[in-house]
């Protein structure tokens, strides 16, 4: 049914609240937009005020809210819900041939556990239709369930960026050129009306430009691994660990404030983005810390003495640390003993060094435009035996 059709009580009966309660916030001017009958906008600001009200705001507060736009992008909702239509767990199972609880677990590994319990949707029946087939055609649970989580963790950082800048760069602006808040919850809506029809297209050519990247990388990697004497286990790479951060960087927040700061580490990881090898790529962030894994220790060390010799950073200096080892490959990220000691070594460097480990410069000696400096062997935090360190430079410095 659409929204210009429903009740009184089909609208609050969606709130979760009595019809009596919803024609109250409509006298106190709590519903932008209604004028007689439903529109989507304003079964949008019903649920809106709703949920406001069961998280203990007052209806003078909520009003206030409205009346400056702060409100304004609720009705944005109904372009991104799906259908109303709500099945429980076992009418999915048996309609989509996913057990029950595979269906939770698959919701609960991509962050979306909660849906199970409010009832799932045509488009979640959909998306087990998928999840079936994927099975079907081959791919290991385990191997699924990593994808689930590296999914949802991904997308979720997407939403989340998506909402937060469009607040901080549309609805803000608006809301500061005192606009009022229908108007501002129309214009938001047209906006987003016209944006959102690209979102899905950008993200599928995006992930199939990577996707090709990362098969091509994949095939070298095992024409190398299959050449040489490790042979890597399963779930286990071989791969140049390399962390890099901001010396200084607390102090920087101290004398400059917080968003001068940010400004700096914005700065420092284009810098790193934009420099890295072809085969390398950021793993993470952390504040002002970059992880970087790449296939060729020779490679990143280069490129890490090359980035030191960029000016871009002038509030503070870069370190970095390198390590060539083993790390398990679990939902995306790399772990292991190897991990943490690429990320001691970088504990241990100064401003403006490069630091490697042994296992670094056996497969980087020899490479034009590197030097290698030993420090001796330090006992990195956490591990038992030294670590022979070096400094790594270009020749000459």
């Amino acid at each position: 049914m659409n929204s210009a059709e429903l009740t009184l009580a089909q609208v609050a009966a969606r709130a979760g609240v009595s019809p009596a309660t919803v024609t109250r916030w409509v006298k106190k001017g709590l519903v932008p937009g209604y004028e007689g009958h439903w529109t989507p906008a304003s079964v949008a600001y019903v649920r809106v005020v709703a949920r406001l009200r069961a998280r203990g705001h007052s209806l003078e507060r909520i009003k206030q809210a409205s009346d400056r736009g702060q409100l304004a992008v609720g009705p944005i909702e109904n372009l991104l819900s799906g259908s109303d239509q709500r099945y429980t767990l076992q009418e999915a199972a048996r309609t989509s041939g996913v057990e029950e609880e595979l269906i939770e677990r698959i919701f609960a590994t991509m962050g979306l556990g909660s849906l199970s319990t409010q009832g799932l949707t045509e488009e979640d029946l959909e998306l087990l239709k998928y999840v079936e087939a994927m099975l079907e055609a081959g791919i290991p649970l385990e191997a699924f369930l990593q994808l689930a989580r590296v999914y949802g963790q991904a997308l979720a950082q997407i939403a989340d960026a998506e909402v937060r800048l469009f607040h901080l760069y549309v609805h803000e602006p608006l809301m500061r050129e005192g606009i009022p808040g229908l108007e501002i919850a129309e214009q938001m809506e047209g906006i987003v009306g016209e944006v959102l029809p690209f979102i899905a297209p950008l993200m599928g050519f995006v992930h199939g430009r990577f996707l090709a990247h990362f098969v091509e990388q994949d095939v070298i990697g095992h024409m190398e691994s299959d050449l040489g004497e490790n042979a890597y286990e399963e779930g286990r790479l071989r791969v140049a660990i390399a962390f890099a951060d901001l010396a200084g960087y607390a102090r920087l927040t101290v004398e400059r404030g917080d968003e001068a700061a940010l400004g700096t580490v914005e700065r420092f990881v284009e810098a790193v983005e934009q420099s890295l090898p072809v085969d390398a790529r950021v793993t993470k962030t952390l504040g002002d810390e970059v992880m970087v894994v790449g296939p060729d220790p020779a490679a990143l060390t280069e490129w890490a003495v090359g980035l030191q010799s960029q000016v871009f950073v002038e509030e503070a200096s870069v370190r970095i640390g390198i390590h060539y080892g083993e790390a398990l490959y679990r939902d995306g990220d790399y772990y292991g003993r190897d991990v943490n000691q690429a990320a001691r070594v970088v504990a241990r460097a100064g401003g403006g060094e490069v630091l490697v480990t042994r296992a670094v410069v056996d497969m980087a000696a020899g490479m034009d435009g590197l030097a290698f400096d030993r420090i001796g062997e330090v006992r990195l935090k956490g591990f038992s035996e030294p670590t022979e360190l070096f400094i790594a430079s270009t020749p000459g410095e």
